[in-house]
């Protein structure tokens, strides 16, 4: 148990998945059982409770160079508004700290006004797109590509070390590594929408063809996470029909520690990072 001058904050096991899931459910967001079994398994993952339901949530999931990634911040609609997840976010901090990480976290608009005052400090900035797909693909998928490539490629853009979780999605039914002409991207369930993600390319023109081969051969709504600075990508994914849903403010808690050799197109995700 961790120690607070609140409620109660205790660290949950794997068997919290699906009260997890509830939470992040219950707030439409797009995780699924085996998004949570990650936090669960790699990270650290702190919970209040009223009674045995699970009413709030927030995990730290480690990565290397002393770098740390805080998310899946939720409060049932039940319990807001009490201080649930400030309490969560210090005992994360306070987990980060102990061990000497760096934390980051991607926030929505009101989440900034939250973190400022804490002491995150704003770096690159995320827009996550929706597309609207009619339930028959028309195209064959574009070719695979092997986990080590996207491994090394996911390396360079962030300067983390991601194996455990690129292996984790890459292992899941459903996963898909793809690549042409040196773009490369993982496409992914996820509870509502297949989510296209991490996507590394040397240009916006080959980021977007990837990205339409990739629709044009899904069933169903599909999510990116594009990174709102590569502004040809983004104007090209609006123009094709993706609609923007909500922005997010990646933003950092401690030193920068390591340096990207290049900027994404699309990111894991704002809970992944």
């Amino acid at each position: 148990m961790v120690a607070t001058d609140g409620p109660s904050v205790i660290k949950l096991g794997i068997d919290d998945a699906m009260a997890g899931l509830v939470l992040s459910t219950e707030a439409h967001w797009n995780q699924t059982e085996a998004d949570w079994r990650v936090f669960l398994h790699d990270g650290v993952v702190f919970g209040i409770r009223d009674g045995v339901r699970l009413v709030a949530t927030a995990a730290l999931l480690p990565y290397s160079g002393n770098n740390a990634w805080i998310s899946m911040v939720l409060v049932s609609a039940t319990h807001r508004r009490r201080g649930l997840a400030t309490h969560l976010v210090d005992a994360c901090l306070e987990t980060a700290r102990k061990n000497g990480l760096t934390s980051w976290l991607d926030a929505t608009p009101d989440g900034v006004a939250v973190y400022e005052p804490l002491g995150f400090t704003p770096t690159l900035q995320l827009r996550r797109l929706k597309l609207v797909k009619s339930t028959q693909a028309s195209l064959p998928a574009p070719s695979t590509a092997t986990l080590d490539a996207l491994r090394a490629r996911d390396r360079r853009a962030t300067g983390f070390d991601r194996t455990a979780l690129l292996t984790a999605f890459a292992q899941r039914s459903g996963s898909r590594i793809v690549a042409a002409h040196g773009c490369i991207a993982l496409v992914r369930d996820g509870r509502t929408a297949r989510h296209i993600g991490p996507l590394f390319a040397d240009n916006a023109a080959e980021a977007l063809a990837l990205v339409h081969a990739v629709a044009r051969s899904e069933n169903g709504p599909l999510l990116i996470d594009a990174v709102a600075s590569q502004a040809a990508f983004l104007e090209g994914l609006t123009a094709s029909g993706w609609t923007i849903e909500r922005p997010f403010q990646r933003m950092r808690f401690g030193p920068a520690t390591t340096a990207a050799e290049e900027m994404p197109f699309a990111v894991a995700g704002p809970e992944f990072g």
